[in-house]
Protein backbone atom coordinates (compact mmCIF):
# COMPACT_ATOMS: atom_id res chain seq x y z
CA UNK A 1 0.00 0.00 0.00
CA UNK A 2 3.29 2.49 -0.21
CA UNK A 3 2.32 5.40 -2.12
CA UNK A 4 -1.84 5.12 -1.72
CA UNK A 5 -2.13 8.16 -0.04
CA UNK A 6 -5.85 7.93 0.34
CA UNK A 7 -5.53 4.74 1.99
CA UNK A 8 -2.56 5.89 4.51
CA UNK A 9 -5.21 8.70 5.15
CA UNK A 10 -7.99 6.39 5.96
CA UNK A 11 -5.46 4.23 8.19
CA UNK A 12 -4.74 7.62 10.28
CA UNK A 13 -8.36 8.63 10.55
CA UNK A 14 -9.01 4.43 11.21
CA UNK A 15 -6.72 5.00 14.50
CA UNK A 16 -7.65 8.66 15.20
CA UNK A 17 -11.46 7.61 15.71
CA UNK A 18 -11.68 3.63 16.69
CA UNK A 19 -11.61 5.17 20.28
CA UNK A 20 -14.50 7.04 20.01
CA UNK A 21 -17.90 6.09 22.36
CA UNK A 22 -21.25 6.06 21.64
CA UNK A 23 -24.36 5.26 23.00
CA UNK A 24 -26.26 2.01 22.02
CA UNK A 25 -26.47 0.53 18.61
CA UNK A 26 -24.13 3.76 16.87
CA UNK A 27 -21.36 2.09 18.80
CA UNK A 28 -21.56 -0.86 16.49
CA UNK A 29 -22.16 0.52 13.59
CA UNK A 30 -19.70 3.39 13.77
CA UNK A 31 -16.84 0.60 14.14
CA UNK A 32 -18.09 -1.36 11.39
CA UNK A 33 -18.09 1.51 8.55
CA UNK A 34 -14.98 2.62 9.70
CA UNK A 35 -12.85 -0.25 9.40
CA UNK A 36 -15.10 -0.73 6.00
CA UNK A 37 -13.63 2.23 4.52
CA UNK A 38 -9.73 0.98 5.03
CA UNK A 39 -11.08 -2.53 3.90
CA UNK A 40 -12.44 -1.39 0.82
CA UNK A 41 -9.70 1.16 -0.19
CA UNK A 42 -6.98 -2.08 0.33
CA UNK A 43 -9.47 -4.29 -1.78
CA UNK A 44 -10.06 -1.78 -4.78
CA UNK A 45 -6.53 -1.25 -5.44
CA UNK A 46 -6.39 -4.89 -6.14
CA UNK A 47 -8.49 -4.85 -8.80
CA UNK A 48 -7.60 -5.45 -11.67
CA UNK A 49 -9.72 -2.61 -13.91
CA UNK A 50 -11.28 0.56 -13.56
CA UNK A 51 -14.67 -0.50 -13.26
CA UNK A 52 -13.87 -2.64 -10.28
CA UNK A 53 -11.86 -0.35 -8.55
CA UNK A 54 -14.85 1.92 -8.53
CA UNK A 55 -17.10 -0.64 -7.10
CA UNK A 56 -14.74 -1.21 -4.15
CA UNK A 57 -13.87 3.01 -3.97
CA UNK A 58 -17.38 3.97 -3.75
CA UNK A 59 -18.08 1.42 -1.23
CA UNK A 60 -15.24 2.98 0.99
CA UNK A 61 -17.13 6.20 0.57
CA UNK A 62 -20.95 5.12 1.20
CA UNK A 63 -18.89 4.12 4.61
CA UNK A 64 -17.24 7.12 5.22
CA UNK A 65 -20.85 8.51 5.16
CA UNK A 66 -22.13 6.37 7.51
CA UNK A 67 -18.89 7.44 9.59
CA UNK A 68 -19.84 11.17 9.05
CA UNK A 69 -23.70 11.08 9.53
CA UNK A 70 -22.68 9.42 13.02
CA UNK A 71 -20.16 11.60 14.00
CA UNK A 72 -22.40 14.66 12.66
CA UNK A 73 -25.07 13.29 15.24
CA UNK A 74 -22.89 13.16 18.36
CA UNK A 75 -21.72 16.25 17.83
CA UNK A 76 -17.71 15.83 16.98
CA UNK A 77 -16.91 18.33 14.65
CA UNK A 78 -12.98 18.19 14.29
CA UNK A 79 -13.45 14.58 13.06
CA UNK A 80 -16.38 15.18 10.73
CA UNK A 81 -14.03 17.82 9.18
CA UNK A 82 -11.67 15.50 8.71
CA UNK A 83 -13.62 12.84 7.01
CA UNK A 84 -15.09 15.61 4.89
CA UNK A 85 -11.30 15.97 3.73
CA UNK A 86 -11.01 11.87 3.27
CA UNK A 87 -14.28 12.03 1.53
CA UNK A 88 -13.03 14.76 -1.07
CA UNK A 89 -9.59 12.18 -1.82
CA UNK A 90 -11.90 9.04 -1.99
CA UNK A 91 -14.67 10.93 -4.72
CA UNK A 92 -11.96 11.97 -6.54
CA UNK A 93 -10.61 8.25 -6.59
CA UNK A 94 -13.89 6.74 -7.79
CA UNK A 95 -13.60 9.81 -10.40
CA UNK A 96 -10.33 8.35 -11.91
CA UNK A 97 -10.33 4.82 -10.78
CA UNK A 98 -7.87 3.59 -13.40
CA UNK A 99 -5.37 5.49 -11.81
CA UNK A 100 -4.17 3.02 -9.35
CA UNK A 101 -2.05 3.67 -6.57
CA UNK A 102 1.36 5.91 -7.50
CA UNK A 103 -0.19 7.59 -10.22
CA UNK A 104 -0.78 11.27 -9.67
CA UNK A 105 -4.63 12.22 -10.33
CA UNK A 106 -5.26 14.17 -13.25
CA UNK A 107 -6.37 17.60 -13.18
CA UNK A 108 -6.16 17.60 -9.31
CA UNK A 109 -5.68 21.55 -8.56
CA UNK A 110 -5.15 21.17 -4.55
CA UNK A 111 -1.76 21.85 -3.42
CA UNK A 112 -1.54 18.40 -1.34
CA UNK A 113 -3.11 16.32 -4.27
CA UNK A 114 -2.81 12.74 -3.84
CA UNK A 115 -0.75 10.29 -6.15
CA UNK A 116 -3.56 7.87 -6.50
Amino acid sequence: MKNFRTYEQANLFYKECKELRFVGPAQDQFKRALLSICLNLAEGSAKPTGKDRRRFYYIALGSLREVQTILDLHEYKTQFKKADRLGAMIYRLCQNPGAGPGSRVPGCQFPDCPKE
